[in-house]
């Protein structure tokens, strides 16, 4: 999506840059706005670059919570020495809570 916005961005530059050298006379406000497009164009560029760290970032903290939770959970289980079916079940579910919960993540764009 990044790569459909920064595409986006260069094509609305270039056209407004056309545009102000249409009349053939390329003006003191021409270049100041040009300049302007062009500074406006990188700072929406590494605005995503920061987003798409932050949300990688994000991602990274969520998966670690998530399985050390299913470990923990699964540990304590276990801690009475008897392994029941309930605790089985419980793992199972836990785990595909866990990975529901990373594939979610995915889905919506956070990695």
């Amino acid at each position: 999506m990044d790569d459909i916005k920064k595409g986006a961005r260069e094509v609305e530059t270039d056209a407004k840059q056309t545009w102000r050298k249409a009349d053939g006379d390329e003006s003191l406000s021409d270049k100041v706005a040009n300049a302007g497009d062009e500074a406006r164009k990188h700072l929406g560029n590494a605005g995503d670059e920061i987003r798409d760290t932050a949300d990688d970032s994000t991602q990274d903290m969520k998966r670690e919570y998530r399985d050390g939770e299913t470990d923990a959970k699964a540990s304590w289980r276990r801690s009475d020495g008897d392994e029941s079916v309930a605790d089985k079940v419980g793992n199972a579910g836990d785990e595909i809570r866990e990975n529901l919960g990373n594939v979610g993540d995915e889905m919506r764009g956070d990695r």
